[in-house]
């Protein structure tokens, strides 16, 4: 049995430098770097686009459609299936309207071993650069409540891929980043697809990542099988 993709992540890379990347306005509050296990729930920078500038700035993981009473009212959706995004209540406004850009530095995903114990992966890639997600996103709230919030979005995953989970998170080129956020005006359907094979590199990783109160740069460190 596999963990839910894409659960946990990493972001390295400064702030600014990431403003300057994706030529976007940064936010003041944008949650500090470097960090090694992001978890949903938690903020992350993100960017959207604007009528004269993208912004990159703070989102909570963990889409909250419009309906919900509370951020809690119903389901924690940290993912969007790409093959029903399009269907689904709670993103279909959002993959046609309001697409943004996730930036990270890498992934943890699980696999398990015959007494259930879960085996930590972290995925990054191979020449350094950052990844970049595809997500959905959405206000919620009113007033000194209202908060942005995200989805990654998720495909069947690459020959690669499957041997660790049957799922992986949306990578966009960076030819394709204007395409997603809808600047170009062209349909961003067919860029929902896995990513290149060799894209990333992946090595196993200590258990202690399965707490969600853990972090620190050991976190990402290779451990011998």
């Amino acid at each position: 049995m596999l963990a839910p993709m894409c659960g946990r992540m990493t972001m390295t890379h400064p702030n600014d430098a990431m403003a300057r990347l994706f030529d976007a306005a940064p936010a003041n509050d944008l949650p500090p770097v470097p960090r090694y296990n992001i978890c949903p729930t938690q903020s992350l920078g993100v960017v959207t686009a604007g009528q004269e500038r993208r912004s990159f700035r703070p989102m909570r993981w963990g889409f909250v459609p419009r309906w919900y009473k509370t951020p809690t009212d119903g389901p924690l959706l940290i993912n969007a299936r790409a093959e029903t995004i399009a269907e689904k209540p709670a993103f279909a406004a959002a993959v046609r309207a309001r697409r943004c850009l996730i930036p990270a530095t890498g992934f943890y995903e699980w696999t398990k071993d015959e007494a259930g114990n879960r085996l930590p992966w972290y995925f990054t890639p191979a020449d350094g650069a950052p990844l970049v997600f595809a997500g959905v996103w959405q206000d919620w709230g009113q007033g000194a409540e209202r908060f942005a919030s995200f989805a990654i979005v998720t495909t069947g995953a690459s020959d690669w891929m499957a041997a660790t989970h049957h799922r992986e998170p949306v990578v966009l080129a960076r030819a394709d980043w204007a395409r997603w956020l809808g600047e170009t005006g062209e349909k961003a359907a067919p860029l929902m697809r896995p990513a290149a094979g060799g894209h990333y590199q992946r090595w196993r990783v200590d258990p202690k990542v399965n707490s969600n109160r853990a972090d620190g740069e050991a976190l990402t460190q290779a451990i011998e099988m």
